[in-house]
């Protein structure tokens, strides 16, 4: 094989990068998802809040819709068609462009052009609320009431529940579900929608670490923020499932909700896992999965056998319903599903947890 010059082998380099890019290029959607990003300049800042607006500062204010939508997304990459769901489901039958409205404590404006450009929208405004002052200030209260999509972004939790909850930005999101206008979030923002929150007050909490204690002091939960999404009472959430390995904190979770009698029953306890790049749509109750993932419904049948400090769960008879995108639809009012797919069950022993699905996987 002869030698290559310096400047072949220069050119040669330049050859392969750029079929690295063009490769990428290809590989990469249309739409690339929000993020904690800046990407533009604050229209407003101060030290209580950001604001920053793309598109019109114009309210063109569509009919709400007559059923209410809600999207939990599990984090990772943004899923696309959940979006555009929420979009075409507050443009209604007239197809007017909407104002939608992304909160946050933390990150900037990423999630602006990202939104913007799926189309049929006339204005993205995102309000970086970092104090409870900026969350009572009216201009924050009217700007976040007259949305016509809310979206929840990713962070942390604690931030939203200490920040946002019982506040002028608090009763201006309960105003819009009131109005059955879409809301979503990922991530954190996913955390805050059900009625019963993991609040992470202590910091994130491993399965590990839950199923050892249920009661260790960073497993914190939370009933008092954002309680009345349509579909998702008596339900604790969470995201990053699968990745992060997070069923058995989920478990647990249930397992704290039934003993400290935040229900009635047991078996009146729900539970819903999203993985990443996945996202469940409720429309009007019923939950679709779309993206690359899949979503996880459980349900327990008894309480917790032992639940106590500092010793390990045991916690037996949790059925769980899978579901992925193109494989039918859970009726979350009477927590259903549209196709006869057999459940699995978990169940913990001394804080050890074990399934009945295939080859005994959790997932």
């Amino acid at each position: 094989m002869p030698k290559l010059s310096r400047r072949s082998c220069l050119e040669l380099m330049q050859g392969l990068l750029a079929v690295c890019l063009l490769s990428m290029t290809l590989a990469t959607p249309a739409l690339a998802g929000g993020s904690d990003k800046k990407v533009g300049t604050p229209t407003y800042s101060s030290r209580n809040y950001d604001y920053y607006l793309t598109g019109s500062a114009d309210n063109q204010a569509p009919p709400a819709p007559t059923t209410p939508m809600s999207v939990l997304m599990g984090g990772g990459t943004d899923v696309d068609a959940a979006f555009m769901a929420m979009i075409a489901k507050a443009r209604g039958a007239g197809n007017t462009p909407i104002d939608v409205v992304v909160i946050r404590a933390s990150g900037a404006d990423g999630y602006n052009d990202y939104l913007y450009q799926m189309g049929g929208v006339d204005s993205v405004e995102t309000l970086v609320v970092k104090t409870r002052e900026g969350a009572n200030d009216a201009n924050v209260q009217r700007i976040v009431a007259g949305a016509d999509l809310l979206f929840i972004a990713g962070g942390d939790q604690w931030d939203y529940i200490n920040l946002w909850k019982g506040t002028a930005l608090d009763q201006a999101v309960q105003g819009l579900i009131g109005r059955k206008v879409p809301v979503g979030g990922t991530s954190a923002g996913l955390a805050v929608l059900a009625q019963f929150d993991f609040s992470a007050q202590n910091d994130t909490i491993t399965s590990a670490q839950a199923l050892s204690n249920p009661y260790d002091r960073r497993l914190t939960l939370d009933r008092g923020f954002i309680t009345s999404v349509p579909g998702l009472g008596n339900t604790i959430a969470d995201a990053h499932l699968v990745t992060r390995d997070r069923m058995g904190r989920l478990m647990t979770f249930l397992a704290r909700i039934i003993k400290d009698a935040w229900v009635a029953r047991p078996d009146d306890a729900r539970g819903i896992g999203v993985d990443e790049q996945t996202a469940v749509v409720v429309d009007d109750g019923v939950g679709t999965v779309m993206g690359n993932g899949a979503a996880y419904f459980l349900r327990p049948s008894i309480a917790a056998t032992t639940i106590q400090p500092k010793t390990p769960l045991t916690f037996s008879s949790v059925r769980v319903d899978r579901l992925r995108a193109q494989e039918g639809t859970m009726d979350l009012r009477n927590w259903s599903r549209s196709i006869n797919v057999a459940p699995y069950w978990l169940d913990v022993i001394g804080g050890v947890l074990t399934s009945s699905g295939a080859n005994g996987s959790v997932y």
